[in-house]
């Protein structure tokens, strides 16, 4: 036992035979990275791409979806849907389009209630879509974003030149934030400055919303915080005070 450990030394430790040894491992190595990129540019996968053109905002139907077979090679792009699974009940975001034979990349598909015109949709009976008007001072330079939970403060001054500010409504959600022409601020790369606030708000709300616009009444928005939207509140109005002063100033009708 002991002569063949002694002859394993000697055969280890001569140089000719390290040499031999580095050079089989390069080759063994160079074999591998060789076979892997080979694999890599002959194994092919079934990509989904778009038969026809699919415009912004449009829904991806399952009949404009086939198949292509690329090599892994090809597919260098990780934001490129290879699961159809990925694109049901999907659609085409804002701002951008699928062109025919394109592939579908998962930056440029969202959810319908991602759409700009989807709060359209989600109006119950009962509610009113309400539009703020603001600018790009009262949103902190852009800073509130769609669904964030923001308390909505009034300023007036009465007849008797007393200024009257507090509270009006807390804990509103945005729905979304859009410029002058309309186009989503946060999903159009085209729009403007923001330029109107969306909420849902019960009837009786947007009637006292819509009233303070007419009157000499500032509705302004106050951003609280992440904290804030995370951990949203009931939204009500803060103030009977101020509701009964702006109600006061207009008569309803069409209502019990």
């Amino acid at each position: 036992m002991g002569n063949i450990v002694a002859t394993l030394k000697r055969f280890i430790q001569n140089k000719n035979t390290v040499t031999i040894l580095a050079v089989l491992a390069g080759i063994i190595i160079l074999w591998y990275f060789y076979n892997y990129r080979v694999n890599q540019a002959i194994t092919t996968i079934k990509v989904p791409y778009a038969k026809e053109g699919i415009d912004t905002n449009k829904p991806i139907e399952t009949d404009n979806i086939d198949y292509m077979e690329i090599t892994q090679s090809t597919l260098k792009d990780n934001d490129i849907v290879q699961n159809v699974d990925e694109l049901v009940d999907k659609y085409v975001c804002m701002g951008t389009s699928i062109p025919k034979n394109g592939f579908f990349h998962r930056s440029q598909i969202c959810d319908n209630e991602e759409l700009p015109n989807s709060v359209l949709e989600n109006v119950e009976p009962g509610y009113t879509l309400f539009s703020l008007p603001v600018t790009m001072e009262t949103t902190y330079a852009n800073s509130i974003t769609p669904h964030d939970y923001i308390d909505l403060q009034m300023s007036a001054r009465d007849d008797s030149g007393t200024i009257i500010f507090g509270k009006l409504i807390e804990s509103i959600e945005v729905q979304e934030v859009r410029d002058g022409s309309g186009k989503n601020v946060f999903w159009d790369s085209s729009a403007g400055d923001p330029a109107s606030l969306l909420f849902i708000v019960p009837d009786d709300y947007a009637n006292l919303l819509n009233i303070a616009k007419m009157i000499n009444v500032t509705i302004t928005p106050v951003l609280r915080g992440a904290s804030y939207t995370q951990n949203p509140g009931e939204t009500n109005v803060s103030s009977e005070e101020l509701r009964a002063y702006i109600l006061n100033k207009a008569n309803i009708y069409g209502e019990d």
